[in-house]
């Protein structure tokens, strides 16, 4: 279990918050629509909060 979390989860949910801040920086980049921005900075958050919990439960649990 540890395994999958450590080698597929962590990375996994890394890869998903770089990539809403690429599209971000992206939209940005291009002047897009200021709606666009907002919604992809709250996707970036609860992908960071996503990624959080994954790296904690990790922990947790290769400690336990």
């Amino acid at each position: 279990m540890a395994d999958v979390l450590i080698y597929a989860l962590v990375p996994l949910t890394l890869v998903a918050v770089a990539g809403v801040l690429l599209f971000g920086l992206l939209n940005f980049a291009r002047g897009g629509s200021p709606q666009t921005s907002q919604k992809l900075m709250r996707w970036r958050v609860l992908m960071q909060f996503v990624a959080l919990i994954a790296l904690v439960v990790t922990i947790w649990i290769v400690k336990r």
